[in-house]
């Protein structure tokens, strides 16, 4: 395809329509956010659904499909759910020691001239405690809202996916043609390769973890090998906080900075050595993505969608930049962004 058939779209309109889109998906988060992880699952199952339509009417085959997928989020919420619940439990059955340790660090910022009590009178109380259940209440609606909305697109999408490639196939654009289908289909397997790459980096991340801090005596180490799985697919974010958690529990649990400090370089050595050093060699230029991008995409979705924007953030970026190589006036946007691979190169007609 010669870029020559393109229309040329002017850069005014083009930063124009992406500050409206950005300005939109704060205030629509409820319904693209679900749309997003829609698209996501549909690219990771959909070539399950399509090998069992083989030896399978279509909808059994859908039940199947969506069966396995709802086992797999029914078993990542129970580790998220036993694992944070455990570690919630020592703290309570523990709470002597922690307020042994909140009286000694009252103690010290008094001397330092920081009345605590003050403080705390000032910024916890009966209002403060409203707007906590408040929070967690309006968080459990909208996480279950987002459930159901999600697997509707998801419902709806799968068995879609033939009907819609059939429409794109038989557009007279011979561009959009183009973009749609070589888009989708590089999308898709960059998609199903990070989510496979970042699901065996997890495992390897929390066996590590587990092991590292059961050799060393700190408790829960099942817990926080867990935990590190989980918390491994939020690239950067999600490592360091299963860092400095464990790290903070040593100093509380050992009473001495020697032991919290060799856990802090023990699981940094671990998340440096498979996430920095194993991992980009594992998945080479695969993504598309520069570190800084993947970096940016954690912190801006996040911002814009809160937790799960976070989770699905490179995800969305993967896929903006893929389609935006596939059109010449957009691909200065991969080009300045990603790193261009052998099946970019070979997809791509200039």
């Amino acid at each position: 395809m010669r870029a020559g058939r393109y229309r040329t779209v002017p850069s005014a309109q083009v930063v124009i329509a992406v500050l409206l889109v950005i300005a939109m998906l704060p205030a629509g988060a409820t319904v693209f956010a679900p749309l997003a992880f829609a698209l996501l699952a549909i690219a990771l199952l959909w070539p399950v659904q399509h090998r069992m339509q083989a030896f399978l009417p279509k909808y059994v085959a859908l039940l199947v499909t969506l069966a396995v997928m709802m086992l797999a989020l029914l078993a990542f919420g129970w580790i998220v759910t036993w694992s944070f619940g455990r570690v919630g439990g020592w703290m309570v059955s523990n709470a002597a020691r922690f307020q042994q340790q909140y009286e000694e660090v009252r103690q010290w910022l008094e001397e330092q001239g920081i009345d605590v009590d003050v403080l705390w009178a000032d910024n916890v109380g009966a209002a403060s405690v409203l707007r906590a259940v408040q929070t967690v209440t309006s968080r459990l609606n909208s996480t279950f809202s987002f459930w159901l909305i999600a697997l509707t697109y998801l419902l709806l999408g799968v068995i879609e996916v033939e009907d819609f490639e059939s429409r794109i196939k038989g557009m007279q654009n011979p561009a959009a043609r183009k973009l749609l289908l070589e888009g989708s289909r590089q999308t898709a397997r960059k998609l199903r390769r990070y989510m496979w790459i970042r699901t065996i980096m997890s495992i390897a991340t929390g066996l590590f973890v587990w092991v590292f801090t059961a050799a060393f005596g700190l408790p829960l180490a099942k817990e926080w090998g867990a935990i590190a799985f989980v918390l491994n697919y939020i690239p950067f974010i999600g490592p360091l906080v299963a860092t400095l958690v464990p790290t903070a529990f040593a100093l509380i649990q050992f009473d001495n900075w020697q032991s919290a400090l060799a856990i802090l370089l023990g699981l940094n050595v671990i998340q440096f050595t498979l996430g920095s050093y194993i991992e980009p060699r594992v998945s080479g230029n695969a993504l598309s993505l520069s570190p800084v991008v993947v970096l940016f995409s954690v912190f801006a979705w996040g911002y814009l969608w809160g937790i799960f924007g976070a989770f699905i953030g490179v995800p969305i970026s993967i896929a903006l930049v893929t389609f935006c190589r596939h059109h010449p006036s957009s691909r200065w946007v991969s080009e300045l962004l990603g790193r261009e691979t052998e099946t970019d190169r070979s997809g791509v007609s200039t």
